[in-house]
Parts: C-alpha cells; sequence; structure tokens
C-alpha cells in the first residue's frame, strides 16, 4: 500500500451477494491490518432502511464509504450518498457485477481494494427513476422480466441468465407505450425500453455504446422487438444498431405509460410491474473511485 493518511472507511457489506459464501469482514481486516486506517462495518439484512445506513454515516463521517455487493448494494450506498464529498468505493461482490465491470473495477478482492485506496475519483450523474436512484440501468419489459425468472430460478451465474432469458423469450408479448422524451412524444410497441446511464449490462451485453456517466444526458434504448442479430450485436460486433429494431435517444427527463403493467427493475433489482416510468437526469451527483 502506497503511505496515505489516516482514513475512514465505511464498508456496507451484503452478505448474500454472489456464491463464494466470503467472510467479508474478516478478508477486509486482514488487508488493512496494521495500516493505521480505521474501519467500520455496516453489514445489510433484508430489512434495513436507508435511514440507518445515513445515520451511520452522519456519525461516523468517512472519508470513503465501500459498498461490498452486487449492483443493488452499490445503488443503496449511492443513494446514501448523492450531492455529499463523500467518495464511493466498490469490490464486486454480486453475480453480475454491471457498474464495476463498466468502470473495470478489478474482480480479484485484494485489486479492488488497492482501488479504493489509490484509486482516482470520478464525479458522474445519476438518473432517479420512479424516485428509486438509479446509477447504472433501468428498464421495462424483456430484461426486466429476465430478471424475476433468474431471481426465482436455481442456476447462478451466466448460465442461470441464458436459462431465464429462453425461458422469457417465448413467453414475452410487445408494449404499447406512449413515451415523452424531453418535449417529444412518441407512440410506439417495444420489447423493452432501457433508462441507461451506463454502456452495458453484468451480462456483458453493450446496450448502449456512446453512453457516458460523466456527461449531462442519459440514453433511451428502445428496443422493438428482440432480434439475435441484434444481440449478437451487443454481445459480440457492437456494430450500428438496425433502427427498424432498436433506437437510441439521448435524453435529459423520460416519461412512459403502458397500457399493460410490464416488468420493471433498477439496477439489477426487480421491482414488481408498472404502467408508469418517469425518469430525470441529476447532473454531477456521485463521486465514484475508479482505476486511475
Amino acid at each position: 500500500m502506497n503511505d496515505l493518511d489516516t482514513l475512514k472507511l465505511l464498508f456496507i457489506i451484503n452478505p448474500r451477494s454472489g456464491s463464494n459464501n466470503a467472510d467479508w469482514k474478516t478478508v477486509i481486516e486482514e488487508y488493512f491490518q496494521n495500516s493505521g486506517h480505521i474501519l467500520n462495518w455496516v453489514l445489510l439484512d433484508r430489512h434495513i432502511d436507508p435511514k440507518d445506513i445515513k445515520k451511520r454515516i452522519a456519525e461516523f463521517q468517512p472519508d470513503r464509504v465501500i459498498a461490498v455487493g452486487g449492483d443493488g448494494t452499490i445503488r443503496l450506498a449511492a443513494e446514501c450518498l448523492v450531492h455529499t464529498d463523500i467518495s464511493l468505493g466498490i469490490i464486486p461482490a454480486g453475480s453480475a457485477n454491471g457498474l464495476a465491470k463498466e468502470l473495470d473495477i478489478p474482480t480479484e478482492t485484494t485489486m479492488a481494494l488497492a482501488v479504493v485506496l489509490n484509486g482516482s475519483t470520478k464525479t458522474i450523474h445519476v438518473t432517479t427513476v420512479n424516485d428509486q436512484t438509479c446509477i447504472h440501468l433501468s428498464d421495462i419489459g424483456f430484461n426486466a422480466f429476465v430478471i424475476r425468472k433468474f431471481e426465482t430460478g436455481a442456476h447462478r451465474g451466466m448460465v442461470g441468465y441464458v436459462k431465464a432469458a429462453w425461458k422469457v423469450l417465448w413467453q414475452q408479448s410487445l408494449m404499447k407505450v406512449d413515451m415523452k422524451i424531453d418535449d417529444k412524444l412518441l407512440r410506439l410497441r417495444a420489447a423493452m425500453i432501457v433508462i441507461a446511464n451506463a454502456t452495458k449490462y453484468g451480462s456483458g451485453a453493450c446496450i448502449n455504446p456512446g453512453g457516458k456517466l460523466d456527461d449531462d444526458i442519459f440514453e433511451v434504448v428502445v428496443v422493438k422487438k428482440v432480434s439475435f442479430v441484434e444481440i449478437f450485436k451487443m454481445m459480440v460486433s457492437h456494430s450500428p444498431y438496425d433502427e427498424n429494431k432498436t433506437m437510441v435517444y439521448g435524453v435529459k427527463s423520460l416519461e412512459i405509460h403502458s397500457k399493460r403493467k410490464a416488468h420493471f427493475q433498477v439496477d439489477g433489482e426487480y421491482l414488481g410491474k408498472v404502467n408508469v416510468v418517469k425518469a430525470v437526469l441529476v447532473p454531477a451527483a456521485l463521486k465514484i473511485i475508479v482505476p486511475g
């Protein structure tokens, strides 16, 4: 480790993340043994209230808050840090780790901890989606339904996701929606609509090739129909979309009204069925620690 001033580090740990049953607290304590840094902990349970985390942050006054878990854990930590001067670090410990992949944060724990100490700080925007803080990707339709199937399935990781997607492919019907992007109103049919701060899912699918976390817009990706050719572009070739099948809009606000309720997720967390989605850009909202 580099010689650093003493840091106060608050770790928000989801003990249920991932599938390797790691004792994260012990791993982290061993890494920081004799470092002089001051460590504190929030161990998440299913009923924790973000207000309790904010209270712990206010009491401990950490220099950095580190989320140890998947995208849901990162989103929870980020929600507590929006518009503060406290930087967010990430230790990837989930099934997909979509945001960590987006930011090139190593999956190996000691390397990720080194980034927490020695990385650079990047200020990014977030979106508010139906009053939920979103820092990565949110969507309505096909992928959210896949996440629902994945959560109730027996398999984890990519195998579980592919199995869930195959089931949904034959069950999903197109949504009929009215969509307002900034001041423009569109009426369309779609398999899924993505609110994209970032570029790619944890599966590796690059849904939003031109996305940036630190610009002044977010993207709305309208997938009119799930197509194997378009999926190949997302996963492998990254060549331009066929506009008859997939459209991308750069916006600062979005409102979706679906005739029927559709599956909905934010940063990998399934949130049920909705027929209204409202999203708005929150610029320069969060400081996040990245390699550099």
